[in-house]
């Protein structure tokens, strides 16, 4: 698929007379007693210490997180919600101002059967247009009697410290339409190269995986994500996510 080439970058003790022998002897039970005390005292703390860090092991706090979804061998896990927009990073991609790979879905409430996603896609290929993506490649299966049709739009947006190629897939899910996009970013001034090498090792991967993954998340399930403030910030920098 020639058309993903992008050309935009860690007791010593001592008795001295025998008259003290007595007190001595009274001497070292007290000093054994005081150790005794000592070392118990100290084997509950210790004990303390290792309850305290088993039970704080096991709390959820400190259990990892587990994936929403795992897509190409990689665990995504969910980060923010907003009305029907959902957006997933790997391990490690919290920082939503900055990521490497992203999966966002939209969920299309109003959209029930083909041409309603049909349109649906076309509306968002011209929003790509709008906010100066440059278009690498669209593509539309046929229905078939077991399948509803389906759209496919490959996308890069340049920006001043970053490119941004996007692989958006529009499918129907329990009668409502959807869309699920991986996007990849490579950061600086320069990497239009670097954008290109991925592009071609990797677009047409990418779409193959993209078109046949069907353990997305159903849309009744992305109804339950907690939702957060909008970020109005990263709206407007990443556009294939409006």
């Amino acid at each position: 698929m020639s058309g993903y080439d992008v050309t935009v970058d860690r007791r010593l003790l001592r008795v001295e007379r025998p008259g003290t022998v007595k007190i001595i002897r009274i001497h070292i039970l007290q000093l054994v007693l005081a150790q005794c005390v000592a070392t118990i005292a100290l084997y509950a703390q210790e004990t303390h210490a290792a309850a305290t860090t088993k039970i704080a092991g096991d709390t959820p706090a400190a259990t990892a997180a587990k994936p929403a979804f795992v897509f190409g061998g990689v665990g995504y896990l969910h980060r923010w919600s907003m009305n029907d927009q959902h957006e997933f990073t790997p391990d490690g991609q919290e920082d939503l101002e900055k990521w490497s790979d992203m999966i966002t879905m939209n969920v299309y409430s109003n959209a029930h059967d083909g041409d309603a996603l049909a349109a649906k896609a076309n509306a968002v290929l011209e929003n790509y247009k709008s906010h100066n993506g440059t278009v690498l490649r669209t593509n539309s299966v046929p229905r078939t009697p077991d399948r509803p049709a389906e759209h496919f739009i490959a996308v890069v947006f340049g920006r001043s410290n970053f490119i941004e190629v996007a692989f958006a897939r529009f499918k129907l899910v329990d009668g409502a339409g959807c869309s699920i996009v991986y996007s990849h970013r490579i950061y600086g001034e320069k990497v239009g190269d670097q954008m290109s090498a991925w592009s071609k090792d990797n677009g047409p991967k990418m779409e193959k995986m993209l078109m046949e993954w069907n353990d997305t998340p159903s849309p009744a399930s992305l109804r339950e994500l907690p939702r957060k403030a909008a970020r109005l910030k990263e709206a407007k920098a990443s556009p294939s996510k409006i």
